[in-house]
């Protein structure tokens, strides 16, 4: 029997105020009966995300570990991300790339690519995320099928992180080469993404949030997915975006599902941020998926800052970006304006020997496109 139904069904039976009116009735009580069991159902990711249990992060923090070293050892992926444009279409109100900022816009030639991504693989990394500003104007399925072809000399596995293609897009570039695809809802309360997404394709709800299930038809061997945290209630969104990869994950295990927690970080424009998350909420966000979503993938990227990257080694984090730049062409030579502002900006070779010192492995390669 196929089964028809989309993650749109399903986030329609937990309307939004009845979430957080859930997530903010939890007790203490309820949090240290959840906490005593070994396996984490939806009804209690709405525990370990509330208020309440913003008191228990160390005991969170400690069987977060234990679940992370069985399901994930010691190893950590490490990938770089590679911007091919910065050409846009949407009036996204946070993001650096909005069509109306101004910016040096650019797109990479195949001899620009080249160099980039030399530059790139001789850092060491084997795991490379491509990027477009979302204009099929300026970066065509065609254009990053090309870069893809061009890259793939340089680099094991090839991730793009593009505007939402359809399944026939995706399957043309996974027979070319790329094994895995990050698109981010950026916001799941669909009132706020409204407001947030007043004109462009992007305005689209609907198409977006059912990109993720169209890259896992498509043969994507990885899917990453996440909410841009700041933009809605963050414990909200939490719960949305760990419901969104338990679905996917039940739907589609075939497919390694990740997740990631980029926060709002400063960036061409004036966006104030609505919600602000800050450490200690980004803490209990990571430790409440990695206990929920105990085979799950967690990407924390160069958004965050060194020193706390590196105490949030060990305890749910999976996979590392290194030695990132946001700017198009900025690893041959910096070209102006990025999507955003880098916090850690230490090389490759400086966040391998961390991950030495803390006991863990840096993975370069765990897959090889044929």
């Amino acid at each position: 029997m196929v089964n028809n139904m989309s993650f749109y069904d399903v986030i329609k039976k937990y309307e939004q105020n009845a979430v957080l009116e859930r997530i903010q009735s939890v007790s203490k009580e309820e949090v240290t009966r959840v906490l005593s069991k070994e396996s984490f159902s939806i009804d209690d990711y709405f525990v370990l995300i509330s208020p309440a249990a913003s008191g228990f992060l160390e005991e969170m923090a400690r069987k977060a570990q234990k679940i992370t070293l069985q399901h994930f050892g010691r190893a950590m992926v490490l990938y770089a991300p590679l911007y091919l444009a910065n050409y846009c279409v949407n009036n996204c109100l946070y993001c650096g790339f909005n069509v109306h900022n101004e910016l040096d816009r650019r797109k990479l030639t195949m001899e620009d690519l080249k160099i980039e991504a030399k530059a790139i693989s001789q850092m060491g990394i084997r795991h490379i995320l491509i990027l477009t500003g979302e204009s099929r104007k300026h970066s065509s399925v065609e254009y990053i099928k090309e870069c893809v072809k061009v890259i793939s000399e340089y680099f094991t596995s090839i991730s793009i992180e593009v505007y939402p293609l359809d399944e026939e897009e995706y399957r043309l570039l996974v027979n070319n080469g790329v094994d895995g695809l990050t698109i981010y809802q950026e916001v799941y309360d669909e009132d706020v993404y409204k407001i947030m997404h007043p004109s462009g394709p992007k305005k689209d709800y609907h198409y977006r949030l059912d990109t993720p299930e169209r890259g896992c038809r498509s043969g994507m061997r990885s899917v990453g997915i996440g909410a841009l945290m700041g933009l809605g209630d963050w414990r909200t969104e939490a719960f949305y975006t760990a419901l969104h990869a338990h679905y996917l994950t039940s739907k589609y295990p075939e497919v390694e599902i990740s997740l990631s927690i980029p926060r709002m970080r400063p960036h061409t424009g004036s966006f104030e941020v609505p919600s602000p998350v800050d450490d200690r909420d980004f803490v209990q966000i990571m430790l409440a998926a990695r206990l929920f979503l105990r085979h799950v993938g967690i990407t924390v990227s160069t958004r965050e800052r060194s020193c706390f990257r590196d105490n949030l080694v060990g305890l749910g984090v999976t996979r590392m970006s290194a030695g990132s730049v946001t700017e198009v062409g900025g690893y041959n030579e910096k070209h102006g304006d990025g999507q955003f502002e880098i916090s850690d900006d230490r090389s490759v070779e400086e966040i391998r020997q961390m991950l030495y010192s803390k006991g863990f492995q840096p993975v370069f390669k765990d897959w090889q496109y044929i």
